[in-house]
């Protein structure tokens, strides 16, 4: 974040004042030396983005893969200087990519077909009462330092079944809050099949890939989600559920895993 000069206009009244604006760079993953992706990203967390960017696109099988990050600013931006096994070396020079400003489409410079949709085994499932979906959502928003302060950021967090945060990562890039969330679990050893992943953006196709590539079984968005995402966590296994504000939601698949009432599953609610 970075504090700016603004005139604030309300009430008819202009008012000069200081204000926080989100921050965001070009991040270079570079492995091995030999540069991979560029995103656009919030210039933290990013150990726990760089190790959950490389889990969830495949580049990197385990965490014991990678050996070390060191960030590096450059002209321009940061690089992600990421020290990573002969296997992943092996891998990038088979799935060599280029991409940039993928917080918006989420596939941008992806460059054949067979790169969009991995072949993931389906997830253990996971069951979580309605309510715990709310709480999440509830304690979520009190723990976005960043949004609080700028309004332009989205979070992803980690949530035990009765829905208490247990860890919470920020960014402009709504994929990229939920790699840096996976980067922390992972580094923190969390347990994938206790729990679920809460989202304060809609549910794409690639976050639901990004869940499952972990083995979560749930994932809750405060918004909608795509056909394709419903389609890929119908396929993967994943419990997913959209418009999740206040005590209510509309669950896309599996609803027997939502202790929802008989009567309400029937009518596909």
């Amino acid at each position: 974040m970075c504090a700016a000069q603004v005139t604030e206009w309300r009430h008819a009244q202009a008012t000069p004042r200081t204000d926080w604006i989100a921050d965001e760079a070009p991040v270079a993953l570079v492995f091995n030396g030999v540069s991979h992706a560029v995103m656009l990203a919030s210039p933290e967390d990013l150990e726990d983005f760089a190790l959950g960017f490389s889990i969830t696109e495949g580049l990197l099988e385990s965490p014991g893969e990678l050996y070390g990050v060191e960030a590096q600013p450059v002209e321009g931006g940061i690089e992600l200087r990421l020290e990573v096994a002969a296997a992943c070396e092996w891998r990038l020079k088979e799935r060599r990519r280029t991409m940039a400003g993928r917080t918006g489409c989420g596939l941008c410079g992806t460059d054949s077909l067979a790169q969009v949709r991995r072949e993931l085994p389906r997830v253990q499932p996971t069951s979580v009462a309605i309510a715990a979906l709310a709480l999440a959502q509830r304690e979520l928003q009190t723990r976005q330092a960043m949004q609080h302060l700028t309004g332009a950021t989205h979070a992803a967090a980690w949530c035990a079944r009765d829905g208490a945060v247990r860890l919470v990562r920020e960014d402009v890039g709504r994929h990229n809050a939920l790699d840096k969330l996976i980067g922390a679990m992972l580094r923190a050893g969390e347990d994938a099949s206790d729990g679920f992943v809460t989202i304060t953006s809609r549910a794409s196709f690639e976050m639901v890939q990004k869940t499952a590539a972990i083995g979560v079984g749930l994932l809750s968005a405060v918004s909608a989600p795509t056909a394709l995402a419903v389609r890929t966590a119908q396929d993967l296994g994943v419990a997913l559920a959209g418009f999740v504000r206040g005590d209510d939601c509309v669950v896309y698949t599996f609803p027997e895993r939502f202790s929802l009432p008989l009567q309400a599953q029937a009518h596909g609610h």
